[in-house]
């Protein structure tokens, strides 16, 4: 008996790195009606991301996933900024997003112990 083993061709979309094993590509958007635009220079900005309804329509996972997105941009431009107002604004921001952060991560836990 001959197997013959056919490898799947990866995905026309997108060029970011595939994992091993995953159909998916990194930093690609292979599912562009999934998409939230995100913004989070001032607390304002991260307030009016989180209150659309294109992510209030997503599953729990999902907008952690978008949260924690927030949070670790935040974080990076809060690092990296020079200016002093900016970093006073991005402080701000960052503080908010931690919290908002630790409340979807309450939410898991609480989801997680209804299963």
């Amino acid at each position: 008996m001959i197997r013959i083993i056919v490898e799947r061709k990866d995905p026309k979309v997108g060029t970011g790195k595939k994992p091993k094993g995953s159909g998916r590509r990194l930093y690609t958007d292979e599912n562009p009606k999934d998409t939230v635009s995100v913004k989070f220079k001032t607390v304002s900005d991260i307030k009016k991301t989180l209150a659309k309804k294109s992510f209030k329509n997503k599953a729990h996972k999902r907008q952690s996933q978008i949260i924690n997105l927030i949070h670790q941009r935040v974080r990076a431009a809060y690092q990296n900024a020079k200016n002093p107002d900016t970093k006073k604004r991005l402080k701000k921001a960052y503080d908010y997003a931690t919290k908002r952060k630790e409340a979807s991560k309450e939410k898991t836990k609480r989801l997680n112990k209804k299963k």
